[in-house]
């Protein structure tokens, strides 16, 4: 079993907080998936405005961890890690659906696999899941960049 802790993940994740979404990864396989977590807490700034009465985690922020947790399978697959010089972007969420509410308290455990990567653009199947209850899941797609074409749309 490979894991991952937080110092080791922001050695691949250019997110800091409030930003970052991955606590711990339980267990990765290169090229294949990975298993992570996000421990909600009810100080998370969201929670401020989303909502007051009944604290929900967005689900833009669900699909954010599932894309953080794809990106850093990516990055450990290639042996790669962010630079000044590359910028990952988010290109594509098809067939996202959310379950059930992630509120504080929750650990989201999210799992991803990668589904094909071909001409630089990597395709997952991504779930979250709390209690063993399905939250979320989607497939999410994503391409690097050099910092210099980065004002160029993916695919060109």
């Amino acid at each position: 079993m490979k894991t991952l802790d937080i110092t080791q993940i922001k050695e691949y994740l250019p997110h800091r907080y409030p930003m970052l979404l991955v606590d711990r990864v339980l267990d990765w396989e290169a090229g294949k998936s990975m298993t992570a977590i996000k421990n909600v807490t009810a100080n998370e700034e969201f929670f401020n405005g989303h909502f007051p009465h009944k604290p929900v985690m967005p689900g833009v922020l669900m699909i954010e961890a599932l894309a953080q947790t794809a990106a850093l399978l990516s990055f450990l697959t290639t042996g790669q890690k962010p630079d000044d010089k590359s910028v990952v972007y988010f290109i594509g969420i098809d067939g996202a659906r959310f379950k059930r509410p992630v509120v504080p308290g929750d650990q989201l455990k999210m799992e991803v696999q990668i589904l094909r990567n071909a001409r630089g653009i990597w395709k997952y199947a991504a779930k979250g899941s709390v209690d063993g209850q399905l939250a979320v899941e989607a497939e999410l797609m994503c391409t690097m960049r050099s910092a210099t074409d980065a004002s160029q749309p993916a695919g060109q």
